[in-house]
């Protein structure tokens, strides 16, 4: 990866129904680590936040952790991460990871995943950051996702210049490669500005 240093990875913490859910994020946590890149993610160590920050830690990479005091007996935050970030509210925590990152990737998940997705695909339509964003659709998971984003498109609410704030990829490799180039790209435009 020549573009990124940082990734932020929302996703579950639970590991769901298909064990290919955490084959991936095992898979992208050992990718992360050869690559030098460092995860950023929610601080727990279960689901498959746990999954893949501790597939980042055994092949020698770089974790970063961000979690509300609240969740840290709930999500059992990990103290023997590279560096653990205790905040005060579930917002607080959106903000720091948001900061800490280079780009964004989505893999399977609940509320809480749909929550941050939602929020961080929001902040760039606003122009808040111009940070790449992917979805990691294993075994079609964000299908759902994708169908409902062209439901608001077709009823009007919103362009269809939304699709462009994020990408799908259908494996860990793609999904990196995805986020790199569009990471090159937008620090290429970037310059232009200045």
């Amino acid at each position: 990866m020549k573009h990124l240093r940082s990734l932020c990875v929302f996703c579950g913490s639970r590991t769901g129904a298909d064990a290919a859910y955490s084959r991936a994020a095992e898979h992208l946590g050992r990718l992360l680590a050869h690559h030098r890149v460092r995860l950023v993610y929610g601080g727990g160590s279960i689901g498959l936040m746990g999954v893949m920050m501790q597939s980042v830690l055994d092949h020698g990479g770089e974790v970063t952790g961000v979690i509300p005091e609240f969740l840290m007996h709930r999500e059992v935050g990990n103290p023997s991460l590279t560096e653990l970030v205790v905040v005060d509210s579930m917002h607080t925590r959106k903000q720091r990871m948001f900061e800490l990152a280079d780009a964004f990737a989505i893999l399977p998940g609940g509320l809480g995943t749909l929550d941050e997705t939602i929020e961080i695909i929001t902040w760039k339509q606003l122009r808040l950051h111009g940070k790449p964003i992917a979805v990691l659709s294993i075994d079609d998971y964000w299908s759902s996702f994708e169908a409902l984003i062209d439901r608001v498109i077709e009823q009007g609410f919103a362009d269809a210049g939304i699709r462009d704030l994020y990408s799908v990829a259908a494996d860990p490799e793609s999904l990196l490669a995805t986020l790199d180039a569009r990471a090159a790209a937008s620090s290429a435009e970037s310059s232009r500005r200045l």
